[in-house]
């Protein structure tokens, strides 16, 4: 068969299995000029109810073998004719999702996903999952087109080079917040420790925590010294005392073979004396 058919045939294979696992196959194209398309396998995201905070039942759709040149932008164009997107999250493997309280850091915890992935569609209505799974029925989608172009190449090179320069003020600003959260959490655990402090939990018992009249201070460099120092000593007296016990087990290995020496020497002279033994009744 022709390499065309072969994949058709290969195409065709893969939607009947996504369609008996439950999964609708949606075809989509990078851009106007490719031939071949790519099979997207959606269905609605099904958990119990709370177990999934990020990801709610009913309203999301549930998105298999997304392409890397496919991100969250191009996922919320494709599906912005269904319903309003909420949000999209795309990851490297399925997954419960926790609600963020605050946006991810923008120069810290970066991780780079490879290969093909799955992803999340939240929608504000439920209606809009079940429209976009009926887009299996049009024309396959595309990815890239003239007024949302994907960028691929050298342009995405120097799109990520320009990325990943960092702004010096952004940067101090993204820092100093965290610390801020960070001082403000401290003070809060300090806060409720000291509420909580001699008082009696339901089962009577009362916490006791141990306070030095000191706080602790940070170690200088005798102090290292001195903590290497006792360090040292104590290997030196730990080999000493493996020393002084295999000087113990030779010691005492040495004095079982003399004993054992003695009693073979005493069992010789006691058979020699029993030999040598004579009836002497006068």
């Amino acid at each position: 068969a022709p390499p065309r058919a072969e994949k058709m045939a290969a195409a065709t294979g893969r939607a009947v299995g996504a369609a008996a696992a439950g999964y609708t196959v949606l075809a989509v194209k990078f851009a106007e000029r490719q031939r071949s398309h790519h099979c997207l396998l959606v269905k609605e995201h099904q958990v119990r109810e709370g177990a999934d905070t990020a990801h709610p039942p009913r309203r999301t759709l549930f998105v298999l073998n997304v392409p890397p040149y496919c991100g969250p932008d191009s996922l919320s164009r494709l599906f912005s004719r269904c319903g309003h997107v909420q949000s999209v999250d795309i990851c490297d493997k399925p997954g419960p999702g926790e609600k963020k309280d605050k946006l991810a850091s923008k120069f810290f915890d970066h991780k780079t996903l490879k290969g093909f992935q799955v992803a999340y569609v939240v929608f504000r209505k439920a209606a809009a999952v079940q429209a976009a799974k009926a887009l299996s029925q049009g024309g396959p989608l595309l990815i890239s087109t003239e007024s949302h172009p994907v960028k691929t190449g050298i342009s995405k090179w120097i799109a990520s080079y320009e990325a990943s320069i960092v702004d010096p003020k952004e940067l101090k600003a993204e820092v100093d917040a965290y610390m801020q959260d960070y001082d403000k959490k401290v003070a809060e655990e300090e806060a409720k420790a000291a509420k909580e402090e001699g008082v009696p939990d339901e089962e009577g018992w009362v916490k006791v925590t141990r306070k030095g009249r000191k706080p602790g201070l940070p170690r200088t460099e005798a102090a290292n010294l001195r903590v290497l120092e006792k360090e040292k000593q104590k290997r030196a007296r730990k080999e000493l005392l493996n020393f002084y016990a295999w000087q113990h087990r030779e010691t005492k290995r040495e004095h079982i073979a003399q004993l054992r020496k003695k009693f073979e020497e005493d069992k010789q002279r006691i058979a020699l004396m029993r030999a040598q033994r004579k009836f002497r009744p006068y």
